[in-house]
């Protein structure tokens, strides 16, 4: 069956009954699980699932037309990246609130404003998380407060530079690339849009 378009993506002829959820493996950030399910077709299969929390992502643009950017270490690639803020929501935050939290912990800004930009599923073959991605403006400088064990940079690029390397391949992170371009679709179209 073939998606309309129209966003319509509610195929209940594929969904899977859960039968069985076994924990195998839980962390500080997530829970590792082994569903076992019946599939569309009444055969029996098993998922290897990622329960995580989600989180918030922010693009912060100054009203000079500069990102604020991080780059951190990321022990599974074992290498810095560059990314934009970010963080994990806690029990009961709204995405928003985090976003805010986030953004004050990592760069030391505040936002005047915040305009969620989408919620993303980044890895829905696997994970449950959402990630919500949010456009700050009206930026204020306070002082940064980064989480303990967290050790972030922050860097400020001129936007038109950040969407070429995005373009480029040099920023690899897919919620940044995902934030960026929908940041430069909301500057492009101007106050007001998607609204």
């Amino acid at each position: 069956m073939l998606n309309d378009g129209k966003g319509d993506t509610n195929e209940g002829w594929l969904d899977e009954h859960i039968d069985s959820t076994q924990v195998v493996a839980e962390g500080r950030v997530f829970r590792y699980e082994r569903l076992g399910v019946t599939l569309p077709d009444g055969s029996k299969s098993t998922r290897d699932v990622v329960r995580l929390p989600g989180g918030s992502v922010i693009a912060a643009i100054d009203q000079e037309g500069y990102i604020y950017l991080v780059t951190q270490f990321r022990a599974a690639l074992g290498r810095v990246t560059l990314e934009l803020p970010a963080g994990r929501l806690e029990p009961g935050e709204p995405p928003e609130d985090c976003a805010k939290r986030e953004l004050l912990e990592e760069t030391g800004l505040r936002a005047g404003a915040m305009k969620l930009l989408t919620s993303m599923t980044p890895t829905p073959g696997y994970s449950d998380e959402v990630l919500h991605i949010f456009m700050a403006t009206e930026l204020e400088f306070d002082e940064a407060n980064p989480d303990e064990g967290e050790f972030i940079n922050t860097l400020i690029y001129p936007f038109d530079e950040v969407v070429d390397l995005v373009a480029e391949g040099e920023i690899t992170d897919a919620k940044t690339i995902i934030g960026i371009l929908l940041a430069e679709r909301e500057i492009r179209l101007g106050p007001g849009s998607g609204d």
